[in-house]
């Protein structure tokens, strides 16, 4: 019989439309603006953090509409974003520098659609939603780090040429100077390191009875430092926010040595900015176990050799030579050993393997330490405003070499599975070439992102009123039938967008619906427009839906896989909003053909399938 589906197709349409409305159904709670409290380097907060900070409010008169403790941090939620701003300031200053407090948006979805995974619909930052970071490099860092290595090359070097010198230093974060004896022996040393540093011009002159050669980089070499340490350092931060999940970052250049990060709809707003501004790396180095502690803590130390403290605070004297830098990290995971405390599991590319069984080889026997190294905010900042970063180092694990290592092994003595994470986590996406520090950090979305989802949805609701009155009007009852496949093609597309992980909406992505909107009309008019020449032709009306719903399926679906491929090149080629327009109007295409060939023929075959029909409501 026409017209006629089986009671399975029926039951798969209305399965599909309440899957989708029931994902669809977190979006119409919002959100509440919020500040989170994390703690640094894997730590976890207690009620007692609570406590500090509820109080710090409440002596403030901040008003929050609820502040818990929720896996490892807190979550204090506010009624508008004046007291979140605030309320971030009040609970900074209450806390100590090891927590990290961020701005967030907390979701309102009822916990039993959390409990189904249904939650809100991914935002993009010029809608709702993220975070907006402004980084800016530690130029003079970068510096220091690169200067510290020809400083140890110019050792090296001078000793291999047999030129006794007395000192080897950097002077003012901007050259180095290596003090000699005599005149002869300044000429010789320049023979000697010119031709293996040529970006770099070496003179020596005379100063108090010495002779000082003193060596800085060319103008070219220092432009070229300063790109390279930008450009690495946004590399990693790319690597970074990989590894943190986010869907369509902004990562890019601003001016000379800033880096601007925007993360549309981060959830854990604290840990990317831990794990963004984060300059953690690791070192190896040799333990010199002859020189006396005491002595040591007192600061008498032999040359070559400097005092570092354990995480007991205890002193730890270490060479000056690093055996090994993060740089050489291919791979880093975390897990635990046989008694269950965490460990960190290290890969090394083919040279830092060599060097690394190099070294094992000839000093088995020897204690090899572990030195964890990071920059952090000390809370101060220059005349100019800018940060003032403090390095901070303090030796995780001091190991007896009892074999020959090779390019895998294991680092152990970390305080938690979190922290241990956390560590792998960094030592994976790269260390940063400079450190950085956070300069600007903002939620976006209360001004101009509410604005844009207003004039978004209006766009939306305009358009779908104004297809709907012309399709009612002209089509008369089938026209109320595509009227309602076009919200059920609505309730699908935010749907569908809520249930990938990835996808996240901008304004473009809008543009995409509103398109699609206007492409699942075009379907059912051609369908509609296929029935009429059937009935004109002198057909029954069960015969005309029948032959008008065939001969219109090749003509949409020929035009729609046109412009499903043309999305595709756009999503793979596209960055950003492209990629969100992109994204949007692919759902959309698949889902206007469901809705507009299966679901409208659903309807239309319930209310005239089987059935003595003389005439069309068309």
């Amino acid at each position: 019989m026409l017209n006629r589906y089986p009671l399975w197709k029926y039951l798969m349409v209305l399965f599909i439309i309440a899957i989708s409305a029931l994902y669809a159904l977190p979006n119409i709670y919002g959100e509440d603006p919020a500040v989170q409290i994390t703690g640094a380097r894997g730590a976890s907060v207690d009620m007692a953090t609570l406590d500090t900070i509820t109080q710090s409010l409440d002596k403030a008169h901040l008003s929050y509409k609820s502040a818990a403790l929720e896996n490892g941090s807190v979550l204090v939620r506010f009624n508008n974003t004046d007291t979140q701003l605030s309320a971030r300031d009040t609970i900074r200053e209450a806390l100590d520098r090891n927590m990290i407090v961020a701005l967030n948006l907390a979701p309102l979805t009822p916990h039993w659609l959390e409990s189904i995974g249904a939650t809100p619909m991914k935002l993009g930052l010029d809608l709702r939603g993220g975070v907006h970071f402004l980084m800016e490099v530690d130029m003079d860092a970068a510096m220091d780090k690169l200067l510290t290595q020809e400083e140890d090359a110019f050792r090296t070097e001078l000793r291999e040429a047999k030129i006794r010198y007395r000192a080897v230093h950097t002077a003012d974060n901007k050259r180095l100077e290596v003090v000699l004896r005599n005149e002869e022996q300044a000429n010789e040393a320049i023979n000697v390191l010119q031709p293996k540093h040529r970006d770099m011009t070496l003179s020596a002159a005379e100063t108090q009875g010495r002779y000082v050669l003193t060596a800085v980089y060319t103008e070219a070499r220092l432009q070229e430092i300063r790109n390279y340490a930008v450009e690495q350092n946004i590399t990693i931060l790319r690597n970074r926010v990989n590894e943190l999940g986010v869907a369509e970052p902004l990562v890019q250049r601003q001016g000379a040595n800033r880096i601007v990060v925007e993360l549309p709809g981060v959830q854990d707003t604290a840990r990317a900015k831990e794990i963004l501004g984060a300059t953690a790396t690791l070192e190896f180095r040799e333990v010199d176990t002859s020189v006396d502690l005491a002595a040591a803590a007192a600061g008498r130390v032999p040359p070559g050799t400097e005092v570092k403290l354990d995480r007991q605070g205890r002193p730890v004297v270490l060479k000056k030579r690093v055996i090994l830098s993060g740089a050489s990290i291919t791979d880093a995971s975390s897990s635990a050993d046989e008694y269950g405390r965490p460990q960190v599991n290290i890969s090394l590319d083919s040279e830092g393997g060599s060097k690394m069984a190099a070294f094992s080889e000839k000093n088995i026997g020897k204690l090899m330490a572990t030195v964890f190294a990071e920059y952090k905010d000390s809370g101060r900042k220059t005349p100019q405003g800018k940060v003032i970063l403090t390095k901070h180092e303090e030796v995780i694990n001091q190991a007896t070499i009892q074999s020959a290592l090779g390019r895998s092994f294991r680092i152990t003595g970390i305080d938690s599975s979190a922290e241990a994470h956390n560590l792998a986590l960094l030592l994976r996406a790269g260390a940063l070439i400079a450190p950085i520090s956070i300069v600007e950090e903002r939620t976006i979305g209360p001004s101009m992102g509410q604005q844009n989802i207003d004039m978004g949805v209006q766009a939306c609701v305009w358009g779908l009123i104004a297809v709907m009155l012309f399709t009612a009007l002209y089509y008369r009852k089938f026209g109320l039938i595509a009227n309602l496949a076009l919200v059920a093609n609505l309730v699908l597309i935010v749907g569908v967008m809520s249930m990938i992980p990835g996808a996240t909406m901008t304004l473009p992505g809008i543009a995409g619906i509103v398109l699609t909107v206007g492409m699942a009309v075009d379907a059912n008019v051609l369908i509609f427009e296929r029935i009429r020449e059937e009935l004109v032709e002198g057909r029954n009306p069960q015969q005309a839906i029948h032959q008008g719903y065939a001969n219109a399926f090749s003509t949409i679906a020929d035009a729609n896989i046109t412009t499903l491929i043309t999305a595709i090149i756009l999503f793979a080629v596209g960055t950003g909003a492209i990629k969100g327009f992109a994204v949007t109007l692919s759902i959309g295409i698949l889902t206007s053909m469901f809705t507009a060939i299966i679901g409208t023929r659903c309807v239309v075959n319930l209310l005239y399938g089987g059935k003595r029909i003389k005439k069309l409501s068309i």
